[in-house]
């Protein structure tokens, strides 16, 4: 497993002047944290508490029980496409109780990527719902934990998904996994915006 190591002190250059935001939502425990710092080439900003008792009243844990910390505000990270490129990474906070956030992260969005576990579907269709509402881009990521495989057919009947949403497989944990879950999101904005024979906006390198 390739698992990204981040620095830090990484310094932003100071001739970037173009920021790209995208946001990574989805259930309780999915992967958003872990999705955000594999990728990202600092040391992700998070916003994790220590779980408690108390939250197992309001929170539902059941299939989760190995989690030990939650976000309850969002976390951030950073990826450098080029000299003057940047792009910006927020993980919204999972708990129903902290839905009200974001619709404030979604403002200004290149796009977003719903991840999925696919053992608790139902816990994707209000990311799925509120990104509709917004005319957000988004593509949908399973991730792997190692549970019974379900076909994509399933997935899409499952998440009453549209033909045209990309759907993908992925180990958050996986640097290189998730550098690809954000290459099939900027390519399907691309798609959208552009038509497929555009060229896209983001820097060739970009993701290296």
């Amino acid at each position: 497993m390739d698992s990204a190591t981040s620095d830090a002190r990484t310094p932003l250059g100071a001739s970037a002047d173009h920021g790209f935001k995208i946001v990574v939502v989805g259930g309780f425990g999915v992967g958003k944290t872990t999705l955000v710092r594999s990728v990202s080439e600092i040391r992700p900003l998070n916003t994790e508490e220590t779980m408690t008792q108390a939250g197992e009243e309001v929170d539902d844990v059941r299939e989760v029980r190995g989690k030990s910390a939650t976000t309850v505000a969002f976390d951030f990270g950073r990826i450098t496409l080029d000299a003057r490129n940047v792009l910006y990474l927020f993980g919204a906070p999972g708990q129903e109780r902290f839905w009200f956030l974001w619709d404030r992260l979604f403002s200004g969005t290149l796009g977003a990527v719903v991840l999925v576990d696919t053992r608790r579907i139902d816990d994707s269709w209000y990311a799925i719902d509120r990104l509709e509402k917004h005319g957000t881009p988004f593509i949908v990521a399973c991730n792997d934990f190692g549970g019974p495989v379900h076909t994509p057919e399933d997935v899409r009947h499952a998440l009453d998904l549209d033909p045209h949403i990309p759907l993908v497989t992925c180990d958050a944990r996986s640097r290189e996994s998730g550098k690809q879950v954000l290459i099939q999101l900027v390519q399907h904005v691309k798609n959208r915006y552009a038509g497929p024979s555009a060229p896209v906006d983001l820097p060739r390198q970009e993701f290296v």
